[in-house]
């Protein structure tokens, strides 16, 4: 089978976001460049078209609106302290998180407000902590949703791409699955790969992978950013620390991520590092209207729902809902059982459950002012009552005992006494009921409604559980769910891969989630949130910027 031939300045492999931006800053830079991806066209912009758009911005006109007092100061003790770096090969993730905090802090915002990226005003805090003042956490609101959602944030640099296209200075390849690096000299020369046949499937449906053909292409610089593998849950099980992945897992991300190209960059000398560290969340619901294998949603919780581990015990402090997510991930995985579970009302759920996804928020993504303004009027927002219509794991009761026979039920195992959990939800409302009270989850709920955005749309007042007007009672299982590498190709702050002998490895840069979102690894164990999106677009707009200009 004749190879077809082809060359550029610089080849990206990968179309999703770091790739892409990686692209229109080579093209910015008058360079030629040839964009590959294994997926067709309909899936250009890969996982970020599928985010919510959050977004770690540092002492923003949003936060400074709200009367948050951030400082570039602060979130940098806040990343180190969530990060935890603690390994030798943690040097230059930790030089790549001084400078994204840097670039959050200064650059980011008034960048992407030059490309047209506009922010919802009312921030989100995530990843609250709840340890002390140099554990984990964001000590402020720092997470700002894109006006427009994942594919707001790509819309501008897809236009940049087709100007790109439209000049002949950009040329994208799709059904290119790279599979091998070509080397000349010790100087990445080019890729070699398959041709796979054409698909019309959707976005985010699985593609075949049927060959019909093989490539080379030759370039002065290859740049990876082929993501990660939270798509491919054999990848997750090998790395999972010490192998003990939970027995079942569901997918926060097409099949197409599958991290197979960094395995191709490690056979030429590149280092892999800090491949153990993943962060995948506890909080995963099986979509009802699946669009890739073992689709699963993400709930983005606020703080008043009884987080249950599978047996009917609270999880301990502070592991409540939306303030350490690997945390609760280890601790669930720890019990011995794949699934644990939220107890809530429809008061809670109401105000308090958002879904992770462009698709679960199409006031937000279609930038619809008055479809958002009647998800704020109603009792139950449309994406949420879908998944309490139609979800598998949602569950409705009029009282505490009933509820246990329908979670036991679901499981097909009696883990759950209905009668200790009315127990445990009277002592809440015996709390609730004092205006003070010793229970540390209601102090938090109290205290999380001090922030504007908070008690204006994310968090009810604390309340008695059982009275009638706030039911029915309702559970909701929860399944871990992949989503993202932390750790993958080690680079300098230019994205130059760093070999097996510390030198950069020539002719060679990545970025995105297969670099860790920079460095091999940039977010160390945890990460503070809205940091993903912008780890694509800071590294990818690093390392296309440093590969424009290493071409001669």
């Amino acid at each position: 089978m004749a190879a077809t031939q082809d060359s550029a300045d610089l080849i990206v492999i990968g179309a999703g976001l770091a790739g892409i931006v990686a692209a229109c800053e080579a093209y910015n830079a008058g360079r030629n460049v040839i964009l590959l991806d294994q997926e067709p066209e309909a899936s250009l912009g890969g996982q970020a078209f599928w985010s919510f758009g959050g977004m770690f911005l540092v002492d923003s006109p949003e936060q400074r609106h709200l009367g948050v007092k951030d400082s570039e100061e602060l979130a940098l003790a806040d990343w180190f302290g969530t990060a935890d770096f603690d390994r030798p090969e943690d040097y230059w993730p930790r030089e790549w998180a001084k400078a994204y905090v840097h670039f959050a802090a200064t650059e980011k915002r008034t960048w992407l407000h030059s490309l047209g990226v506009r922010f919802f005003p009312l921030v989100q805090w995530a990843e609250r902590g709840g340890y002390d003042a140099e554990g984990h956490g964001n000590s402020v609101p720092r997470f700002h949703i894109t006006w427009g959602t994942g594919p707001g944030i790509l819309a501008p640099f897809l236009i940049k791409l087709a100007e790109g296209v439209s000049e002949g200075k950009v040329r994208i390849l799709y059904r290119h699955r790279a599979t091998e690096l070509v080397s000349v000299a010790g100087r990445i020369s080019g890729v070699r790969g398959e041709i796979l046949e054409p698909s019309d499937v959707a976005r985010g449906e699985q593609s075949s992978r049927k060959v019909v053909g093989e490539f080379d292409v030759s370039a002065q610089v290859v740049l990876v950013t082929t993501g990660g593998i939270g798509g491919n849950h054999r990848k997750v099980r090998e790395q999972w620390p010490e192998g003990k992945a939970p027995d079942y897992l569901i997918s926060g991300v097409p099949a197409s991520v599958d991290g197979e190209f960094q395995d191709a960059v490690e056979s030429v000398g590149g280092t892999l590092i800090n491949t153990d560290r993943m962060w995948h969340y506890p909080e995963g619901i099986h979509n009802w209207d699946p669009i890739w294998p073992k689709h699963g949603i993400r709930i983005l919780p606020g703080p008043s729902s009884l987080w249950l581990d599978a047996t009917g015990k609270k999880l301990p402090t502070p592991l409540f809902p939306g303030f350490d997510s690997l945390g609760s991930v280890r601790h669930i995985v720890a019990s011995g059982y794949q699934h644990s579970w939220f107890v809530l009302n429809k008061t809670i759920i109401g105000k308090e459950f958002a879904l992770s996804g462009s698709e679960q928020n199409p006031d937000l993504t279609g930038k619809d002012i008055p479809a958002l303004a009647k998800r704020a009027m109603t009792s139950v927002p449309a994406p949420v009552q879908a998944f309490l219509d139609h979800g598998v794991d949602f569950l409705q009761a009029g009282t505490p005992e009933e509820l246990a026979v329908k979670m036991n039920a679901l499981i097909g195992e009696e883990l759950i006494s209905g009668t200790r959990l009315r127990e445990m939800i009277e002592a809440r409302d015996r709390q609730v009921a004092t205006g003070l009270g010793k229970d540390t989850q209601l102090n938090a709920i109290r205290e999380a409604r001090r922030f504007a955005t908070d008690k204006i749309m994310r968090v009810v007042p604390p309340h008695q559980m059982l009275a009638k007007e706030h039911g029915p009672l309702i559970a909701v299982r929860l399944s871990i769910l992949t989503r993202k590498s932390l750790g993958g190709i080690q680079t300098n702050l230019d994205g130059q891969v760093i070999g097996t002998d510390g030198d950069p490895i020539d002719g060679l840069y990545a970025a995105g989630e297969a670099a860790g979102f920079g460095g091999g690894g940039v977010h160390g164990y945890r990460a503070l949130e809205g940091t993903f999106l912008g780890g694509c677009l800071f590294s990818g707009r690093t390392a296309g910027r440093a590969a424009a200009r290493a071409c001669g």
